[in-house]
């Protein structure tokens, strides 16, 4: 199972990004997938997540801000981010976890300046 993310880069405060992770090896409608995010010196935490069947939800800390969804047919999973602030600044992660094993993609870095 491959996952890679894109999409991050440089924004202003207020700005607006969006997530792009793309899975392959896996029957991918199947997987509960989720958007994780790592800034420097704090521990990996759950942004969002969205099931199979598309249920999703959100750490309080983005909520209204952040949108995830997913394509069943193009295998990806998006992450729309809004009103960004600095504190989002972050490596962010796409995961699913099949059969009780982590799959990671590589991150994506975001940073948001004030």
């Amino acid at each position: 199972v491959q996952l890679q993310a894109s999409g991050g880069g440089l924004v202003q405060d207020g700005g607006s990004l969006r997530l792009s992770c793309s899975v392959s090896g896996s029957t991918f409608s199947w997987n509960d997938m989720g958007w994780y995010r790592q800034a420097p010196g704090k521990q990996r935490e759950l942004v969002a997540d969205i099931s199979a069947g598309g249920m999703a939800d959100y750490a309080d800390s983005v909520k209204g801000r952040f949108t995830i969804s997913r394509d069943n047919v193009m295998n990806m999973v998006f992450l729309q981010m809004n009103s960004l602030k600095p504190e989002d600044t972050a490596v962010y992660y796409c995961h699913t976890k099949i059969y009780d094993m982590d799959y990671w993609g590589e991150g994506t870095q975001v940073t948001v300046s004030s």
